[in-house]
């Protein structure tokens, strides 16, 4: 199963580097999504971390070719990513499609800028819940939020939790039905 793994400079490195690990171990194959074509540079928080290849840009990324998305966090990883009219729509085409979806801490920015929220249980890094719930989410302080299709969580005290959900939740697809009812291509 293919996963895509959106994100681009600012993104948060243990927000990245275990959701990552965790759908390898569970026998998927993660792609890194991004803005450009080459490198990003992860953060750990405000301090530069490593730098990750890019497997495709969103502009040339075809949301049919995967199964599900992860959407990882950092301030500048999000605010970069929802301002991208590329990476909104590929967000938006696997709400569309009935996809899983995860995100985490800052990177619900993105589903906001998406409309995919309105109507949703959810969670984030606190200062976002005000947009969330602007957007229509309601917002909720746990560790872990599984609403239908879509998993989100806080922060990286939440990752081992938020990676056991991921895998739980994405491994529906494999089965060949989404979690909301829609057929998802098993073989992606």
């Amino acid at each position: 199963m293919k996963v895509a793994v959106l994100a681009t400079d600012g993104v948060e490195q243990v927000e990245l580097d275990r959701p990552w690990q965790a759908l390898e171990e569970a026998g998927a194959e993660p792609e890194l999504v991004s803005l450009e074509s080459g490198t990003i540079t992860a953060y750990q928080h405000i301090d530069k971390g490593d730098t990750k290849k890019v497997d495709t840009t969103v502009a040339d990324a075809d949301p049919d070719v995967y199964a599900a998305l992860v959407l990882p966090g950092g301030v500048i990883n999000g605010d970069f990513v929802r301002a991208d009219a590329d990476a909104v729509a590929f967000v938006k085409a696997f709400f569309e499609a009935g996809k899983p979806v995860a995100a985490i801490c800052h990177a619900p920015w993105v589903l906001a800028e998406a409309d995919v929220v309105r109507g949703r249980r959810m969670t984030s890094w606190p200062s976002l819940q005000t947009d969330l719930r602007n957007a229509g989410a309601t917002w909720v302080d746990e560790e872990v939020v599984v609403d239908g299709n879509l998993v989100t969580s806080r922060n990286p005290d939440d990752l081992d939790a938020f990676g056991a959900a991921i895998v739980e939740e994405f491994a529906t697809v494999r089965g060949g039905e989404a979690r909301d009812g829609a057929t998802a291509d098993a073989s992606a």
